[in-house]
């Protein structure tokens, strides 16, 4: 049976890309019903996007999304730096599916102020080359890391981030960290909003400075991590292999068919995509 929740935010996908975990998300995805998702940046890597390199999981990811939407799901697309091609279509909205650059919403009586958080990064404001260079090698470090990974499922031990490691030694980097965090608190403060929900840095976190509440629903690549609200309450999810079997034992079982979409090549996805959401011709869309 699938969890009911009124919102689940997820972050820094970057699907086409070697780290994503596509499969895990889809996973996740399928075991949940949420009336609002989000998918606070870097849902796809525009950046690194290569036509030889997108799995069928991935483009089962959109699928997916799109399906939720079709549903009943509202779907906002949240820009972030590595998909800030699509911020040329900011207050796109079709169906229920919204395209924007940020998002304000009112829970309870207090505003969440979302945002995927690269306009804190003076490196990708003041030099977006370096910073893409960055993304690169930092995708190969992601490559080495889940070749290791693998090694270690089969000896039965637990998946780790050498990422997260090496971000979390590294004192400009822990800086770096703190740095966004506090700025985020502090603007947020500043707007009136009581929490402000981020991305970008790949560091989930729920934490209450002052009357301020600073969340950051992590990634899809290193920590496999999301935000949830159900019943007046945050929480942040991690997911976990083994207990999502054991939770969904017979949640993919359920979901086959014979037009199930693990059956379907990365084209006839696509070709399902575009047909599901209609798209008008080109030169004919209103934006």
């Amino acid at each position: 049976m699938k969890r009911e929740l009124d919102i689940s935010i997820v972050s820094d996908v970057h699907l086409g890309t070697y780290g994503c975990h596509a499969k895990e998300l889809l996973n996740y995805l399928k075991s949940i019903k949420p009336k609002v998702l989000v998918l606070n940046g870097d849902f796809i890597d525009i950046w690194q996007f290569k036509k030889s390199y997108f799995p069928k999981e991935h483009a089962q990811v959109i699928q997916r999304v799109m399906k939720m939407a079709s549903n009943g799901t509202k779907v906002y697309y949240i820009t972030g730096n590595h998909d800030d091609a699509l911020r040329h279509y900011s207050d796109f909205s079709m169906g229920n599916i919204h395209l924007r650059d940020k998002l304000v919403l009112q829970l309870n009586g207090q505003k969440h102020w979302i945002f995927h958080g690269d306009v804190f990064d003076l490196f990708i404001q003041y030099s977006p080359l370096i910073a893409r260079l960055g993304g690169q090698g930092y995708d190969w470090l992601i490559r080495i890391n889940r070749l290791i990974n693998n090694l270690r499922a089969r000896f039965g031990k637990p998946r780790m981030s050498f990422a997260g490691r090496v971000k979390n030694r590294v004192k400009e980097a822990v800086k770096f960290v703190s740095d966004f965090e506090e700025t985020a608190i502090r603007m947020a403060e500043e707007q009136g909003h009581d929490f402000v929900i981020c991305g970008h840095i790949h560091k989930p976190q729920i934490r209450t400075v002052g009357k301020v509440c600073y969340m950051n629903s992590g990634d899809w690549v290193e920590n496999l991590t999301s935000l949830e609200y159900a019943h007046g309450k945050w929480n942040l999810f991690e997911y976990d292999e083994v207990e999502f079997e054991m939770t969904n034992p017979k949640l993919k079982v359920k979901e086959q068919s014979p037009e199930d979409e693990a059956d379907m090549s990365t084209a006839a996805i696509f070709a399902n995509i575009m047909k599901d959401v209609n798209l008008p011709e080109p030169g004919k869309m209103a934006i």
